[in-house]
C-alpha cells in the first residue's frame, strides 16, 4: 500500500466531487423483510417470522449509482424498469439518493426486477424474485443508445453493470465501448460470466476470483500462479487495458499492460472484520471508475477501490463508502 502516497490518494478523493459518470446496466429493487423466529408454523414445518423491519434499497446497477453518489459524483443511470409500483419505488429511491433517473426507460412488457429477501436474526430464510431476462426490445435499445451518445458528451467515466437481465444487448455493448474509446472515456465493466468475452477493448473489468474462472470456462484452482496466468489470459482475450480480480481475504490483483509486458500489482485486504460482502463489487467498480475519471492511474485507482471494499464488507447489508470513511482508513 505504501507504493502510492497517501497525499496523492487524498488528492484523488477530493477530485471525486461533481464527476459526471454514466451507469449502464440492470437496475433492481432489493426488498428486505427482517424479523425474528420463535416458533414453527402449525400449518407446515417452516419458521414463522415476526416482522420487525421492512425496507427497500437499489440493487444491481442501481447500487453502483448510489455508491457513486455517496462518493460525491454526479451519476446518471441508463436502464429500464417495468410500468409498475416497484419501478416507481426504485426510481424514487434512486432520485432520493441523488442519482439522475431522467434516462430510465419504461417497458410495459416486463416487470421491474425485484429481489425479496426474508431474514430472521440476520439469517436469510428465503428469497423470491420477480424478473425478466429477455433482451430489451429493439426500440428501447435504440433509444438507450441515442441517450448514451448524448450523455457521452459530458461523461468522465462509464460503468457497464451487467446482471444478465437484458439491458446490455450485444450491439449496444460494442457501440458504447467504441464511443468511450473514441472519446477517451474510461469504461469499466462488472460482467455477467456468460457475457464475459463480449466486453472487448475496455479500460478495466472487475471480476471476483470465481467469476474470472467461470468467465473463461476453466475449473477454479487455489494456487496464485494459476490465477495470475488466468488474469494475463483475460487481459489478452479481451484486449483490455487492465483487469482487476477481487480475491476476498487475499485483497485484489491488478493486471495492467506495459507495452508488450503485463504488470501485476496486488493490494492486500484491509478489512478488520468481514460482516457482509453484499454489494462489495459495486463499491469496487464505483471507486475504480471514479478515480480514473479523476485522472488517477490504474494502480492508484485499484488501491482506493481496495480501501473502499474493506469498509463496506465491515458493514451489514448493501452498503456504501464515503470519501470521509476512505480518507480515515488511509
Amino acid at each position: 500500500m505504501d507504493i502510492v502516497k497517501k497525499e496523492r490518494l487524498a488528492e484523488i478523493l477530493k477530485a471525486f466531487n461533481g464527476q459526471p459518470v454514466v451507469v449502464v446496466g440492470d437496475i433492481m429493487l432489493d426488498h428486505f423483510i427482517r424479523g425474528s423466529v420463535t416458533r414453527i408454523s402449525p400449518e407446515a414445518p417452516v419458521p414463522v417470522v415476526n416482522v420487525t423491519k421492512e425496507y427497500y434499497v437499489a440493487g444491481g446497477a442501481g447500487n453502483v449509482a448510489v455508491n457513486l453518489a455517496a462518493l460525491g459524483a454526479k451519476p446518471v443511470v441508463l436502464s429500464v424498469v417495468g410500468q409498475d409500483r416497484s419501478g416507481e419505488d426504485l426510481i424514487n429511491f434512486l432520485t432520493a439518493s441523488c442519482v439522475d433517473t431522467s434516462f430510465i426507460a419504461l417497458d410495459s412488457s416486463r416487470p421491474t426486477t425485484q429481489k425479496i429477501r426474508i431474514l430472521a436474526e440476520n439469517q436469510q430464510v428465503v428469497r423470491f424474485d420477480r424478473e425478466s431476462k429477455k433482451t430489451i426490445p429493439p426500440s428501447i435499445g435504440k433509444s438507450c443508445l441515442e441517450n448514451f451518445k448524448f450523455l457521452a458528451k459530458s461523461a468522465k467515466g462509464v460503468v457497464l453493470s451487467d446482471y444478465g437481465k437484458g439491458m446490455l444487448s450485444d450491439s449496444n455493448i460494442k457501440a458504447i465501448i467504441d464511443i468511450c474509446n473514441k472519446k477517451n472515456i474510461p469504461v469499466c465493466v462488472d460482467p455477467k460470466t456468460e457475457n464475459f468475452r463480449k466486453y472487448k477493448n475496455i479500460t478495466c473489468m472487475t471480476p471476483n476470483t470465481k467469476e474470472a474462472y467461470e468467465g473463461m470456462g476453466v475449473p477454479q484452482v487455489s494456487d496464485v500462479e494459476t490465477l495470475f496466468n488466468l488474469g494475463k489470459k483475460i487481459l489478452k482475450t479481451l484486449n483490455a487495458k487492465s483487469i482487476l480480480i477481487t480475491r476476498g481475504a487475499e485483497g485484489m490483483s491488478l493486471f495492467e499492460r506495459d507495452g508488450a509486458k503485463v504488470k501485476v500489482f496486488t493490494a492486500r485486504a484491509t478489512a478488520k472484520e468481514v460482516f457482509d460482502v453484499t454489494g462489495a463489487g459495486d463499491t469496487v467498480i464505483s471507486v475504480l471508475t471514479l478515480a480514473l475519471a479523476a485522472k488517477a492511474s490504474l494502480r492508484e485507482a485499484a488501491v482506493l477501490a481496495n480501501y473502499a471494499a474493506g469498509i463496506v464488507v465491515g458493514k451489514l447489508g448493501t452498503a456504501t463508502a464515503t470519501q470521509k470513511e476512505i480518507l480515515e482508513v488511509i
